[in-house]
């Protein structure tokens, strides 16, 4: 082999299938990877940037569930690879590619049915990624992992109290870091070597030899007893006849400082979701997207500044402990702990609070609007009221466990209509 960096010899496949239907109505029109988040990013964003930032060149995309928001996003923020220079973003739509009956089947299948591109790009070993998590990872640090273990499969994995590992694929190691075991979502996970209030729960990040995962896909898509899924088939079989090793997180978690936590959020939830945006709000938030080392790269709209007018006593625009997009107009509105997208328009006498606004919202005046998530393109009505009576919010909208009010175009259709 070659002595060139191991990203320019591996691709990432990233499976963006996702339906997302905790999100609820979030993902009405969009699948998850597709949702907004951060101000003026997707969630996908973030693994192809970690991708990109990596090293990696060559990237697959499987896309199924609503995916025509996430295409154009990909194919306008993501459209500068070049051809010429062994650079590749390919979009792989569920196309009954293999027969005529089947999408994709699950995480592995949707491998399977691309491995004629796969082989196209002439690697060495293949990186498999969850389309849908909030993180900053080096997978050159990784794929070093992998090769200098001589493992078959490398799966990357965060430390997590035992009370939430169930929500996971869990995986028991040796003092080597060598997987022993490996269970989805078990009743009574399996503790780390070192702490017995921890455990290693899979993050769906996979690496292989590409030989190896292309005979091992072939054998999957055989057996009539498989569900193609990586972590329920795929990975137990290596755990079970080959050397699996866990990757921790930790080790190639990309950090604004040395001392700053591990951040990786899967933001599946309204309450995670707002949860994850609010936070940005931040003196000093655990993500740090201001870091120019190692960038989100997206897709950028053209729109002018920010701008806040008014300055009246009650009809003051004004932001505080808040991050406010391009394209948004602040007239005369008070915004508290908030994250505003692209082009949001408030207008005077409104407030938000602790509130994450979509692109292309206006906000009518005398709004007054807390612990909110407010979707892409509603325009709220004059006066509405939302996040101070629970009861009254439930009859109109969706009022998650954790007091977190959505806001979507049709509940406030609905709403008008019942009102007259």
């Amino acid at each position: 082999m070659s002595n060139t960096r191991l990203s320019s010899r591996a691709m990432a496949f990233v499976l963006a299938g996702g339906r997302g239907s905790r999100l609820k109505e979030l993902t009405d029109n969009r699948a998850k990877p597709a949702v907004y988040f951060g101000g003026k990013t997707r969630i996908i964003d973030f693994a192809l940037s970690n991708a990109l930032n990596s090293g990696i060149r060559k990237m697959a995309i499987a896309t199924q569930y609503k995916a025509h928001s996430l295409i154009r996003h990909c194919q306008r923020g993501w459209n500068f690879f070049r051809a010429e220079r062994n650079e590749y973003l390919d979009i792989l739509p569920a196309s009954q590619r293999v027969d005529e009956v089947n999408w994709y089947q699950g995480t592995a299948d949707a491998v399977y049915q691309n491995i004629d591109i796969i082989d196209s790009y002439d690697v060495d070993f293949v990186l498999i990624l969850a389309g849908d998590h909030i993180y900053k990872q080096d997978y050159e640090v990784m794929l070093a992992d992998h090769v200098n273990s001589g493992a078959d499969a490398t799966v990357g994995c965060l430390t997590v109290p035992r009370g939430e590992a169930s929500a996971f694929g869990v995986m028991a190691v040796d003092a080597s870091g060598r997987i022993t075991d490996f269970v989805e979502k078990p009743q009574n996970p399996t503790a780390t070597p070192e702490n017995p209030a921890l455990a290693l729960a899979s993050m769906g990040i996979y690496v292989f030899g590409w030989p190896f995962l292309r005979d091992l896909l072939i054998r999957d898509a055989a057996d009539p007893k498989s569900s193609r899924d990586f972590g329920k088939d795929l990975i137990p079989q290596i755990v079970a006849g080959g050397k699996a090793v866990a990757h921790r997180f930790e080790r190639s978690c990309v950090r604004s400082s040395p001392d700053a936590p591990a951040y990786w959020r899967d933001v599946g939830t309204i309450d995670a979701f707002w949860k994850a945006n609010i936070d940005l709000t931040d003196f000093t938030p655990e993500l740090d997207l201001w870091d120019r080392k190692w960038p989100i790269w997206t897709y950028s709209e053209s729109v002018p500044p920010a701008k806040f007018i008014h300055d009246q006593d009650g009809r003051r625009g004004s932001a505080v402990s808040s991050m406010v997009s391009g394209g948004c107009i602040i007239s005369g509105s008070e915004v508290r702990n908030s994250l505003l997208f692209t082009m949001v328009h408030a207008n005077s006498y409104s407030v938000l609070d602790h509130a994450v606004v979509l692109p292309y919202v206006t906000i009518g005046r005398h709004a007054r609007l807390k612990n909110v998530v407010i979707d892409r393109g509603v325009t709220i009505p004059a006066g509405l009221v939302v996040g101070e009576d629970p009861e009254e919010d439930a009859k109109w909208f969706r009022v998650s466990e954790g007091g977190v009010t959505l806001i979507t175009r049709r509940m406030l259709e609905a709403r008008e209509a019942a009102l007259g």
